[in-house]
């Protein structure tokens, strides 16, 4: 979300989700409010520090630690406030271990990606950390079912071998898949240890939908513009075998025409694509979510209120007309 301001943003999405309301991030506060320092302020026994080049692991925990624990705990403090007696579905972020693992450099410059020993360290911490995170969560708002998305842009990078080393010059070798699907399947395990279900977004080309169902994730979320017909049949199999689509039809900033297309429009896609793969359209109502296609921290505060109110009057065009 935009801004700086914890109580405004959890009293926008609160007001304007009736359903699926979520722990805002604020970015714009800057380091430790950003995705990557924010997941590594819950890291547990894993520190980092703000380079000049980004995030980098530390010997104990430093400034840039406690900065992105402290924000962390001012958005719980907000979410709490807005959230008294709420009883439904509500969501949290954390980013995924193999965006981590080519976010987050070692001692050397050089991403933990590219050391299978420090990525195994890395996701046992994230383990960790999440478990806690959303126990704490579960403690302030005790009536929410709690659904943790995983933030992943990377991951079709780490699969097909395109991080960037240090240098530049060159690129980290692929992971093996099985690796991949092995840690997002941990991750899963141990978010289910709180009775919590796991989303992955990916807002990159080359959704890996297989990998991620056979991981067991509850949801798959994509921004829907990238989305070939080359996907279909993995989305098909997807959404038949349980896998709810999260939709990003909504942009993220404001558009340059300056205007959204009506609720019925946003979603033309989604009934498009439905009737590509023969599902039915009653199917469309439990197995899509309507989003926007990223994030909303670079939109203004009055458009990210917009796009949000927005994605719950196309979720129900969607749902009232299937067709």
């Amino acid at each position: 979300m935009p801004g700086d301001d914890a109580r405004e943003a959890a009293k926008t999405v609160t007001g304007s989700l009736e359903a699926l309301p979520y722990l805002p991030e604020l970015p714009a506060r800057g380091p430790g409010a950003d995705m990557i320092g924010r997941t590594a302020g819950m890291l547990v026994e894993l520190y980092a520090h703000v380079e000049p080049s980004g995030w980098r692991i530390s010997d104990r925990p430093g400034r840039d630690t406690k900065r992105a624990r402290s924000w962390l705990g001012e958005d719980l403090d907000a979410l709490e406030e807005f959230t008294q007696g709420y009883e439904d579905a509500l969501k949290v972020s954390a980013v995924g271990p193999w965006t981590l693992a080519a976010a987050l450099e070692r001692r050397s410059g050089e991403a933990m990606l590219g050391d299978p020993g420090a990525c195994r360290d890395l996701l046992e911490s994230l383990a960790e950390g999440v478990r806690g995170h959303l126990a704490e969560v579960q403690r302030r708002v005790p009536g929410a079912r709690t659904v943790l998305q995983l933030d992943e842009p990377s991951l079709g990078a780490v699969l097909h071998g395109r991080v960037p080393t240090a240098s530049g010059y060159r690129t980290h070798r692929a992971v093996d898949r099985a690796v991949v699907e092995g840690a997002l399947r941990d991750l899963v395990r141990a978010a289910g240890d709180t009775g919590t279900s796991v989303v992955v977004h990916t807002c990159a080309p080359e959704v890996p939908f297989a990998l991620l169902r056979r991981a067991g994730v509850t949801g798959i979320s994509v921004d829907f513009s990238l989305l070939t017909e080359r996907e279909d049949e993995a989305i098909g199999e997807a959404v038949e075998s349980g896998t709810a689509l999260f939709a990003g039809v909504v942009p993220g900033t404001e558009p340059s025409s300056g205007a959204l297309s009506d609720p019925a429009g946003s979603v033309m896609g989604v009934r498009s694509l439905w009737r590509r793969l023969g599902l039915s359209p009653g199917l469309l109502a439990e197995s899509v979510v309507i989003t926007p296609a990223c994030g909303l921290a670079g939109a203004s505060p009055a458009y990210a209120r917009e796009a949000l109110a927005h994605c719950a009057r196309a979720a129900r065009s969607l749902a009232d007309n299937p067709e």
